[in-house]
């Protein structure tokens, strides 16, 4: 055997045994991060990074409402577009514009309905949402930007109404509650097809 061919099997040998060894260390690290609970393995996550904290009780319930598009899921309540303006004004017009005009950092809200099929689309809560429930749904939980989460049901309702009011879908003295919201149209409703795929409800 030549001294090339020694030094080569020797290198193959060592990799080898680089490779097991990392195997072996990597195999008992995961066996050990098996054994403790995720939410442990989270905690020390968070304390070795200095970053986060464990999800509150009140973290929950901020998202306790989920809605679907048949409305299930709605909790009590009501407001019309009128109450819901002061809300718009106070907690979105920052972003959106003093009448949903959208900004140069955020979208508009209103207008754009005929557009979608046109070279310039705008999708907007009036051109493009298929389901005024699932406007009540995102607003809920993502809105406002900056405290996600932190309105009453009421607030909510009375916030979509206006933003439903102000695309001429409702008048501004139609009540939104947990029954008349699932019933209202919605302009773009028809433009969607279903998803053909069988694990997807």
């Amino acid at each position: 055997m030549s001294r090339q061919s020694i030094f080569y099997a020797l290198g193959a040998l060592a990799l080898t045994a680089g490779a097991f060894n990392f195997a072996k260390h990597t195999s008992l690290a995961d066996s050990k991060g098996a054994g403790l609970a995720k939410g442990q393995r989270n905690a020390a996550e968070s304390a070795r990074y200095g970053l986060g904290r464990s999800a509150s009780a009140a973290d929950f319930a901020k998202h306790e409402y989920l809605v679907g598009p048949k409305g299930t899921g709605l909790p009590k309540g009501h407001g019309t577009a009128v109450q819901g303006r002061a809300i718009y004004l106070q907690s979105c017009a920052v972003c959106h514009g003093g009448r949903g005009e959208g900004t140069n950092d955020y979208p508009a809200l209103v207008g754009g309905q005929g557009s979608l099929k046109s070279d310039n689309p705008l999708p907007t809560v009036g051109s493009y949402w298929p389901y005024a429930t699932t406007v009540w749904d995102y607003v809920n939980r993502a809105m406002p930007y900056q405290n996600p989460g932190t309105l009453k049901p009421d607030e909510v309702y009375g916030l979509t109404a206006y933003l439903l009011a102000i695309n001429g879908i409702v008048s501004p003295d139609f009540e939104l509650n947990e029954r008349t919201l699932p019933a209202v149209k919605m302009p773009n409703r028809d433009g969607f097809v279903p998803d053909p795929r069988p694990d997807v409800k």
